[in-house]
């Protein structure tokens, strides 16, 4: 496997994991102060704003490169297991069926919307 695949592969892992987090830490069965430890990570892994900006040579991409995956690894780490399988079980995708028929719903919709804008 490449580097790149290898790479790909870690990034999709990462977003997985942001939302289990997040959703465990929405969990009543979390303790409190994980909750706050989990809220904190999600919140910086999804926040446009870091502790150390991107601009600055290595060190601006080396805090998303250790930061994120220790904290996700830490709060993983910390959960109940059975609040950390409710979270991973939410965080799978339900129905490819169901996301088709839905993004055929929104092309309808635009079409629709697009005849008549142009019929005016």
């Amino acid at each position: 496997m490449g580097l790149l695949q290898t790479a790909k592969q870690w990034a999709r892992a990462l977003k997985r994991d942001v939302l289990v987090v997040y959703l465990a830490a929405r969990d009543p069965r979390t303790p409190w102060a994980l909750r706050l430890l989990a809220l904190a990570v999600a919140a910086y892994a999804l926040s446009p704003i870091d502790l150390v900006p991107d601009f600055i040579p290595v060190l601006g991409y080396l805090d998303d490169l250790l930061i994120v995956p220790l904290g996700l690894a830490l709060v993983l780490r910390l959960l109940p297991p059975p609040v950390l399988l409710a979270a991973r079980m939410l965080a799978r995708p339900r129905s490819w069926l169901a996301a088709a028929l839905i993004i055929m719903l929104w092309v309808l919709l635009a079409v629709l919307l697009f005849a008549w804008w142009r019929g005016r």
